[in-house]
């Protein structure tokens, strides 16, 4: 979805852009379907097509677009080979992928407003696409991913953008800030919540997409929680995580975390127990929080938990590896 913010926040600064976006591919094409790269005209860009001598021809031909000001939306075919006669890629990895080329500008008619409040409240959308016109509408709860061609100017295109996956991060300390950086550059709509307020770290927090200063003792009145989120307990103190983890202990979490020393989570685990909630009932939340790194600093403790998180994100997903 971050191409998308992307596109949404210089449209709103009323800036040119030109989005490059694979409607189909077939074979080793290093591009698939739904990829995308935008460039605007100050030069910056985000995302890619499949990278290599194709991308890089293509992108210097948008950018003489750009220039030009060109206004027509074309689709444009790339093979991987050199078998055909036109339309090489200059790669040579026997696939193709058709690539459409569409500029985009505040006063296009596409509903801007719309893609802006998705991308706001992190909701799934899908865009259509054809020769004519980039639309936006709801999402059905049933991802899309279609192209219907019949010749150069009578197709469509059609893709779901899912939303983020959430993480809420419980501290806004000097981890909170490195882990929030992280998990922004890998796709996470990232919230972060802290009880302190004017908080140093937090009010230098670029990075996340939510910033809230709550009580911990009733956050689940506060916050509307989802059972695909991650939860990531880094407070600043032992009393603040455990008060935390005693609210969302029983929760099905996709991913709870929890940070501190192995003397820090048996003293907590203790503590529980003689309270009424038995040690297997905490046996689901990683605790301490991240993978076995030697981790010191924020930023590398903050790289253990993001390495931890994606293993965890992935680990149904084809890998071909033995663990």
């Amino acid at each position: 979805m971050d191409i998308w913010k992307y596109i949404s926040k210089n449209i709103l600064e009323e800036k040119k852009l030109i989005l490059l976006l694979v409607l189909d591919s077939k074979g080793s094409s290093p591009g698939r379907r739904g990829f995308s790269l935008v460039l605007d005209e100050d030069g910056g860009f985000s995302g890619s097509i499949g990278g290599g001598i194709m991308e890089y021809k293509l992108v210097e031909w948008a950018k003489e677009l750009l220039m030009n000001n060109q206004e027509e939306i074309f689709i444009k075919h790339q093979f991987h080979d050199k078998e055909h006669a036109k339309n090489q890629s200059g790669m040579i990895c026997s696939g193709e992928q058709t690539v459409a080329f569409i500029p985009l500008s505040k006063n296009n008619g596409t509903n801007w407003t719309f893609l802006k409040n998705a991308i706001g409240k992190n909701n799934s959308f899908n865009v259509l696409l054809t020769k004519e016109k980039l639309f936006f509408s709801e999402c059905e709860n049933k991802n899309v991913s279609a192209f219907d061609f019949e010749n150069e100017r009578e197709w469509k295109f059609q893709q779901t953008v899912n939303r983020k996956e959430t993480v809420r991060i419980f501290g806004g300390g000097h981890v909170g800030l490195a882990l929030s950086k992280f998990l922004s550059y890998l796709d996470f709509h990232v919230c972060i919540y802290d009880d302190r307020r004017n908080l140093n770290t937090m009010e230098a927090n670029g990075f996340a997409d939510q910033k809230r200063i709550i009580e911990y003792h009733r956050i689940t009145d506060q916050l509307d929680f989802d059972d695909r989120d991650y939860i990531i307990l880094v407070t600043f103190s032992y009393r603040s995580d455990k008060l935390l983890l005693e609210q969302l202990y029983d929760r099905n979490f996709k991913y709870i975390g929890m940070m501190g020393s192995e003397g820090k989570i048996e003293n907590l685990i203790s503590e529980m127990e003689k309270e009424g909630i038995p040690s297997v009932d905490l046996s689901h939340v990683h605790a301490p929080i991240g993978m076995p790194i030697y981790s010191k600093t924020p930023e590398e403790i903050a790289v253990s938990i993001a390495g931890q998180m994606i293993q965890v994100k992935n680990k149904d997903l084809p890998h071909g590896r033995s663990y």
